[in-house]
């Protein structure tokens, strides 16, 4: 990540650093793996400690669904309710150790405070805008935003569009840019399809020093407790460092496009222990005369493939809308549906919009999710 500074610190980490009332700001540490991972060292008027009360709230343990026979599945989400805010009105979809899939239609307009402090997590912003808050600032987003939000960063959401949809992918592990974009001192390449000047860092640092009780709930082990802080937990005065949130416009990343057909590892744009995101981007398509711009079949092995379609067009696929989520798992092989192949000879672009969470190891669905299945979608690749 980049390094990032905003408001005031001292010269020296770990140095005596006082308020204008002679007594000493509260320095604390947020990063991973310990002491040797990206961190950042933030500066608070008030101990980031001070907890008044706690409680659990609920358990968060998704089910799967009952055993099914293997097959291609497609989930229609736009089917979903509006349901509390983007924290508590996650619609459970997809599931394993590594990586889970929810999804939020949000009806409140600002969430609680909130820790993930069980995995990062990257939100895409499907419809809506508003303001990513936390310690480290203030975040703008809008439709087609990634916002990565590393493990334990305390943030909310205030929200200023009436509709909002948000596609949340939660990570056991730590999300970061692929590791073929970086050079040996971490810094993007020439070669990477985005750069720093294309990564929104948080700014306007406002500074509340409140005394009161403030709701903030953390996530841990499946697990979700309701704290009661006795201080607002945006008092940070300074911090600096490369642990923050962060986020990546769907628009500013780059497609490839060859003079024949390109695999999908050319639209990576996270990197996940145990999986992958990509993003599919409007573009021209393949510009060889005799190229076939649709994918050709092929068979997951030791992969899951997800695609969430942020618009209803997509070049291989017919059936499926705004919303759609499909499964296509190891064990079958998948490709364009009838007709879909041929009617890609000779067009020039695509405005396909997409993100891709290809998994290595096998997803569960969820209880919820078969709620809103198309349950015929295995079938359209039959001939009409």
């Amino acid at each position: 990540m980049i390094y990032r500074q905003l408001g005031e610190i001292p010269s020296k980490r770990h140095k005596i650093y006082r308020k204008p009332s002679g007594d000493l700001y509260s320095e604390e540490l947020v990063g991973n793996m310990g002491f040797v991972g990206p961190s950042s060292l933030l500066y608070h008027v008030r101990r980031p400690t001070a907890v008044r009360a706690l409680h659990v709230l609920k358990q968060t343990n998704w089910e799967p669904a009952p055993p099914e026979p293997l097959r291609h599945r497609h989930f229609r989400t736009k089917a979903l309710a509006q349901s509390g805010d983007v924290v508590t009105g996650r619609f459970p979809l997809l599931f394993n150790n590594d990586v889970s899939l929810s999804l939020a239609r949000a009806a409140g307009r600002i969430s609680d405070f909130y820790r993930n402090a069980q995995g990062d997590e990257v939100v895409y912003v499907s419809e809506g805008e508003g303001v990513l808050e936390s310690p480290f600032g203030h975040l703008q987003f809008a439709s087609g935003d990634y916002l990565v939000i590393p493990r334990g960063i305390l943030h909310r959401y205030r929200l200023s569009s009436e509709k909002s949809v948000f596609l949340i992918i939660e990570s056991a592990g730590y999300v970061r840019t692929p590791r073929r974009y970086r050079n040996e001192f971490g810094q993007l390449m020439e070669s990477s399809p985005y750069s720093e000047r294309d990564i929104r860092c948080p700014e306007t640092l406002e500074t509340l020093d409140e005394k009161g009780d403030f709701k903030l709930i953390v996530k841990k082990a499946n697990c979700l407790t309701e704290m009661v802080l006795a201080y607002h937990p945006f008092d940070v005065v300074g911090w600096d460092g490369y642990y923050y949130p962060w986020a990546l416009n769907i628009h500013n990343f780059e497609p490839r496009v060859g003079r024949f057909h390109l695999p999908p590892p050319t639209h990576q744009t996270f990197d996940g222990d145990g999986f992958v995101i990509c993003s599919f981007c409007p573009r021209p398509y393949d510009f060889d005369p005799e190229a076939v711009p649709a994918p050709y079949n092929h068979s997951n092995v030791m992969s899951d493939e997800v695609l969430y379609y942020a618009n209803s067009e997509f070049m291989s696929r017919k059936g499926i809308e705004y919303g759609s989520v499909t499964l296509h798992p190891d064990g079958l092989a998948h490709g364009p549906q009838p007709g879909r192949t041929e009617a890609s000879i000779g067009q020039k672009e695509t405005n396909e919009l997409a993100v891709m969470i290809d998994t290595f190891r096998g997803l569960h669905v969820s209880r919820e999710a078969v709620e809103v299945e198309d349950k015929d979608y295995y079938l359209s690749w039959l001939e009409a």
